[in-house]
Formats: C-alpha cells, structure tokens, sequence
C-alpha cells in the first residue's frame, strides 16, 4: 500500500533547467508542482538497480501531475527558451528565464532533471502520441527498398504500428515526383490474407504520406533539403526520425556523413538502420565503424540482417528462458552437439556481383550463423532489455574457440552444363560448412556444427539440439545396433515450415516390446491460423520502439570478425578451392566427412 507523503514534504519549481540538444529547441512550458510529493521522486532515474522502485516512482509522478491538473493546482507555467546546441549536455548559462522567479521554496535542480531523465528512459524510446515519426529509404528505387522495405512498412501502417501522421520518405538520385515514387511502390505492396479489410484504403492512405526527395549527386545538398521536407510534415510536436540506409557499401560512409550532418533532428531520437555486410575483413569493419562512431552514438546505430527476424530466432530465448523443462538441460551435461542449417535451392545468380565479392562466410556466416549461436548458448541475461541481451552474446562470440582449417569444408556449386557461372570464375565460395566449439564453463566440448550454402537440395532453416545417451539405457537391446537412431532430438524449424519438433523414443502399440522414435510437433499452420508476418517487418517495429537485441553491437562485429578473419586470410593465402557440388545436390561430401570427425550424424543423413 502506498502511504501518503508527510505534510512537511514540499517540492517547488526548480531553476531553469539545461536539457538536452535532441529536445525541442523553443519555448518549452515548465510546470510547478503542488507541494503534496515526497522525496522518494528524487533519485528514480539512479537508481538503475532497482527497476520495479524507479517506475513505482514515475507511477507517483504520473498521478500527481493528474492530481493537479485536475484539482486547479497548476498556476501559470513559467516559459524556458532552451538554446539550439549539438551537445548532449547544456550549461544553466544556456537558459534563460522569461517570467519571474517563483516565492515559492526551491528543491535542488536536480530533482526535475532526475526525473526528466527517468521519464526519458521509460517512456523516450518509442513513439508517443504528442509525437512525429518520419522514415526515410535512402537508394528508395533499390530492388531492396522496393521489395521488402517499403511493403513492409505499409505492413506496419495498417496494423496500426505507425502513427496515422507518419512521413515516408524516399531519398534517390533519380528524377522523380512523389507520383512517380507511389506508383512505383503501389506495384510492389499487397495485403495480406488477414489485412483485407479496407486494404484499398489503407493502402491509398500509406500511398498518400509517401513522398521522393531528389538527392542529386551531392548528398550534403540532398540530405538538407531532406531535412527541410520533413520538417515540414513534423510541424511543432516532438520530431522522431528513422533512416534506412539500403545503398551500397562504397557509397555508405559518404550517405551517413552527409545525413549525420545535416539530416538529423534536434527535438527527438534519430536511428539509422546499416545492412550487412559490415566490412570485407576486421580491419575494414574497424575503419567502418570508427567512422560511423565519429558522427552517431552506438544507440543510434541498427546493424540488420533480417535472418535474425524470423520468429525461430526469437523463439530461442522464449523456449529455453520460459520452459523450466528445458532449461537445466541447455549444457555439455545432456546436448551431444548443435547443429545449425541454413540451405538455399536456389543459386546467386541474382546478385551475382555482390556475391562473388563477399562470399557466403562474409555474407550469412559473419551475422546470421554467427549471432544465433550466441543467442542459443549466452547465459541468462539480467533482463530483456536489448543491452543486456547483447552483454551476453558477446560473451559467447569472444569465448568461441579459433577456427581451424581442418574443420572447415569450402564448396561452389556448379550448373548443369558443368561450366560455372560467369561471375563464379574465382575461388568464391557458395556452401561452407565447419565445427564450431565455445570454450566455457557451459559448453566445454560440444562441438557447433554450422552448415549454409546455396544451389541445395531444399530450402532448410532449422537448428537441431542433440541430446546425449541415456546412461545404462535398460532398452538397449531393444534398440538395435545403431543407437543414434535413438537420440532425443529438439528441433527448431522456420523453413520449409514453422515447427518446434521433440524426437522422443515411445513403444510401438501392439503385443511384444519394439521401439520407435517418433517427433512430438508443434506445427504453427495447425495451431496458429494466421500468416507469418516477413522478417522485416518484425525488425523494423524493434527500431521503432527501440529494442537492439536482436541488432549487431560495434564490440559484437569485432568478435565475430576476431572468429573468421584469421579463416578468411588462411583460405586466401593457400589459394583453397571450393569441392565442386552439383546444384540440386546435398552440397560437398567432405561436410559429411567433417560430420564423423566431430562425431556428429547431419540431420540429412
């Protein structure tokens, strides 16, 4: 039960107040609180430990303001004119005061300023209804931003996860109206089977707050007048600001400087979303991010692969963290190894360029592989907040053990007149496969295996969980010779369909005693009747509210490069060819011998 404060508690309007260069920078009322709040208030946003007493605290504040606005308490408020400035922190001889000073007693300054900031981190990191939002698609006419960017932001719009005055921003160097923008983007967006209602609507409305900004050949230019067009959709509310940069990586530093500079707003958040890959090597992706670092805050920054937004990836975390039956087990003690697939039918030839420069280590290896693995084996975070979670995972990724190139296995497929591709005329490889093992207390010994490629047999995203024997297994005789058969198995699966599988041993019916493995399945067609929404679509509602984890840290890119740098220039040096697959096929036949070096029998087997 909450007591009421002694009578002798007061709290009065504070001086002026510095505040920071990301709020409005005009006349900004400050309210004067009746004198019915107890101290309790005063050190919310320090007390970081204590998250359940800080927002008991911001509840108070929040019912007190009711409190006065409601009983006639608030007299007239006092106007603060906050001077425009890049800094994050503002001197007090940077305010001025436009009214009298209040008669009234004086609490220290930094009572208002602590619970300035402790409503900012509660409530500062999404959008709000006193708000704007404007999202801006740098290289809009991309294939990228065409296909998947923009319908999945019409996507959020019609769920309602946008707000109704939200600004899409297209930013090219193409000559273009908004029209002209809209129809291209209209040809790409459709609804899907549970969006129908009034998508006609709804579409036309998204269509209607889509708006191209020419950025020329010079992006200072460009970025200004960006700046200019979204101000005026923002008005006077609070501007919030979100861009995409899907351009290439040669072009990358020169957008991100030009828009740091000129591009962001000073009365909200500013986000910018980076696509993969994050340099070509560690040194590089050092340079890289040092560069990005000069002009944005780490918390600024959004590294995608949007792999990671595939509900598989979340469902790591829920499985293990929310189900006690599965927790104790997630250790050397009962996993004999994991497996983690990722397999393409089809071959590159669409992005042919990129991949023969990049690779798949550096394209789905660097990130995707990389990232769900620390996700599967970091420790219990301290909470769900994203920098927490990322705390943990690069835990794991520094404690991975060096690659040998012994257990590594390098394929390329080739078509079907045995003759490769015209942009595979290098040593690129198209499958990779290798034993992975995290030298900790938790994982000591259980060997990693991933294996990714494209051109396969089908198109398979699953990580498998092998559990180990049952000691002294009274049903040994039952079970035959070949007692892997037997293996309890834990199964994740986002493709070819969304499942969670548990292998288990049971009794056939019937008289006698004979074994059987058979798969306890939990299908998400049969149990969920709705349509999974695209990758994207969950990745950009996490920038929208702010939630990183799922997003690649500076320290995390330089373990994971730490991991495969020293690979990559080994294969380089040896000048290793790939073993030619045919496409179509099950990948190299060394993979399967990489397997039984481990000890591991692949799930394809």
């Amino acid at each position: 039960m909450l007591l009421p404060p002694p009578s002798s508690a007061v709290i009065s309007a504070a001086p002026p107040i510095a505040r920071s260069s990301s709020l409005p920078c005009h006349l900004l009322p400050t309210p004067q609180y009746h004198p019915v709040a107890s101290k309790c208030l005063i050190n919310c946003a320090a007390s970081v430990t204590t998250p359940r007493v800080c927002g008991l605290k911001i509840w108070i504040l929040k019912k007190l303001r009711k409190n006065i606005k409601r009983h006639g308490w608030e007299p007239k408020p006092r106007m603060l004119e906050v001077r425009d400035s890049l800094d994050e922190t503002t001197s007090d001889s940077q305010v001025r005061e436009s009214s009298p000073p209040s008669t009234q007693p004086v609490l220290q300054t930094d009572l208002e300023s602590s619970i300035e900031s402790s409503l900012s981190s509660a409530y500062g990191n999404s959008v709000g209804r006193g708000s704007s939002l404007c999202i801006a698609v740098i290289g809009a006419t991309g294939e990228l931003a065409r296909n998947k960017v923009f319908p999945a932001l019409f996507a959020l719009y019609y769920s309602g996860f946008l707000p109704e005055n939200v600004g899409i921003f297209g930013y090219s160097r193409k000559d273009l109206s908004d029209e002209d923008l809209r129809n291209i983007i209209a040809a790409t967006l459709t609804c899907r089977v549970d969006h129908h209602e009034n998508c006609g609507d709804k579409m036309d409305a998204f269509l209607h707050r889509t708006y191209h900004i020419n950025g020329g050949f010079n992006n200072n230019d460009g970025m200004r007048k960006l700046n200019r067009r979204m101000e005026q959709i923002e008005g006077h509310l609070e501007a919030n600001r979100i861009f995409y940069l899907s351009v290439p990586q040669e072009a990358l530093l020169d957008v991100s400087v030009s828009l740091a500079d000129n591009s962001q707003t000073k009365r909200g958040w500013n986000r910018v979303i980076i696509e993969k890959p994050f340099g070509f090597d560690a040194f590089s992706s050092y340079k890289l991010t040092q560069s990005l670092l000069s002009k944005f805050q780490e918390t600024q920054l959004y590294r995608i692969d949007h792999l990671l937004g595939k509900d598989l990836i979340e469902n790591i975390t829920v499985l293990r963290f929310s189900n006690l039956v599965f927790e104790p087990l997630w250790s050397r003690t009962y996993i004999k190894n994991v497996q983690v697939i990722l397999s393409e039918e089809c071959g590159v030839e669409g992005q042919g360029r990129y991949f023969s420069q990049y690779g798949i280590i550096r394209d789905i290896v660097h990130s995707h592989i990389l990232q769900t693995i620390a996700l599967f084996a970091m420790e219990p975070p301290v909470s769900l907040d994203g920098e927490d979670i990322r705390n943990e995972k690069v835990k794991v990724l520094r404690s991975i053990r060096k690659l040998d190139l012994g257990d590594v296995v390098l394929g390329q497929y080739k078509d079907s007149t045995d003759k490769n591709s015209n942009f595979m005329n290098s040593l690129t490889p198209t499958f990779f496969a290798a034993a992975l093992y995290i030298d900790n207390a938790r994982w000591d010994g259980v060997p990693f295996l991933i294996k990714t490629g494209v051109g396969l047999i089908k198109h398979r995203v699953e990580i498998r969980i092998q559990f180990r024997h049952v000691p002294g297994n009274l049903y040994r005789e039952r079970i035959g010779h070949n007692i892997d058969l037997t293996t309890n198995e834990l199964i994740l699966r986002d493709q070819p369909e969304e499942a969670i599988l548990l292998k288990v041993n049971n009794k056939v019916p019937g008289l006698g005693l004979q074994l059987d493995a058979s798969e306890l399945n939990l299908l998400y067609r049969d149990k969920y009747n709705v349509e999974m929404p695209d990758s994207y679509e969950h990745l950009l509602l996490d920038v929208i509210d702010g939630d990183n984890h799922l997003f690649m840290r500076s320290d995390e890119l330089e373990a994971a490069w730490s991991i495969l740098t020293p690979i990559l220039d080994q294969i380089e040096e040896n000048k290793v060819v790939p073993e030619l697959y045919q496409i179509g096929g099950r990948g190299p036949v060394g993979a399967y011998y990489l397997g039984a070096k481990h000890g591991v029998r692949w799930a394809d087997d």
